[in-house]
């Protein structure tokens, strides 16, 4: 089963893909989809679903997890991310992949045992997890492939 965990975000939008055909979850790629400050919004959500879609099209998931949109006080960013969150149900749904959403604090539980994990923390337990030789990199990467992995946890435990 091959699950890809995305991390949203307008600017930044992390991505794990994890394979489970083996006794431990195994890392396909990682990284980060990082959009152009000086572009338009519109052309920025496309350039996410682009390569979105191309990780899709490539890996065919069997789940595509997504954190879920953390409200704070900062209602512009959250617009942001509520948008690059669209564009992901969207490429995910065209192609009828399963959809799967958690919160940040259910992620940290699942991946480190702590709802209170910092971003290092996070890091390091991925490296650890997923038997990587460095930390990946940037940290929303590693958050993608943690969405992933509280996923294959979440569905192992069911």
């Amino acid at each position: 089963m091959i699950v890809i965990g995305i991390d949203p975000g307008l600017a930044r939008t992390g991505y794990g893909v994890l394979s489970t055909d083996g006794r431990f979850p195994t890392p396909l790629t990682f990284g980060c989809i990082e959009t152009g400050g000086d572009c338009r919004p519109s052309e920025r959500l496309l350039e996410i679903y682009d390569t979105v879609s191309g990780l899709f099209d490539e890996y065919g998931p069997a789940w595509v997890v997504l954190e879920k949109l953390f409200f704070s006080r900062n209602v512009t960013s959250a617009m942001h991310v509520s948008e690059a969150r669209g564009v992901l149900l969207l490429a995910a749904e065209q192609r009828r992949i399963p959809i799967a959403e958690y919160t940040p604090n259910q992620i940290k539980q699942a991946v480190t045992g702590s709802g209170r994990a910092d971003k290092h923390q996070m890091q390091e337990m991925m490296r650890r997890l997923l038997r990587l030789e460095e930390l990946p990199q940037p940290d929303d990467a590693a958050d993608g492939l943690a969405i992933a992995l509280c996923h294959i946890n979440m569905v192992q435990l069911r």
